[in-house]
């Protein structure tokens, strides 16, 4: 998602996933597709190194599991403790993220 409309759209109508440390914010979209999204702030990680760490990790995360989400809108956002986890904590945190946005899809249907 690249677009700030493509970011309201998905703020407006959500439903919501979280950890401590991360946040996933989703809602169904028209395209056939998954689609992802970030909205870290500076205030909550400080370091841009460290707001691109996380990124990356999410990012690969998502390539890795995209052909086992649904079409939806996905912004992922992030919190100071974040930054304390390393590469494979991280990854645990968002295989239960992406079981609960599952779930919570199954439901919706």
């Amino acid at each position: 998602m690249l677009t700030p409309s493509h970011f309201n759209h998905v703020f407006s109508q959500s439903v919501r996933v979280g950890s401590p440390y991360i946040t996933f914010v989703f809602r169904n979209n028209h395209v056939d597709h998954p689609r992802l999204g970030f909205a870290i702030a500076k205030k909550q990680v400080k370091r841009a190194h460290e707001r691109n760490r996380l990124k990356r990790v999410i990012r690969e995360d998502f390539r890795l599991r995209q052909n086992q989400i649904p079409a939806v809108d996905i912004i992922v956002m992030a919190r100071t403790a974040a930054v304390a986890l390393d590469n494979k904590e991280i990854r645990t945190i968002l295989d239960k993220l992406w079981q609960r946005l599952l779930s919570g899809q199954k439901n919706k249907n």
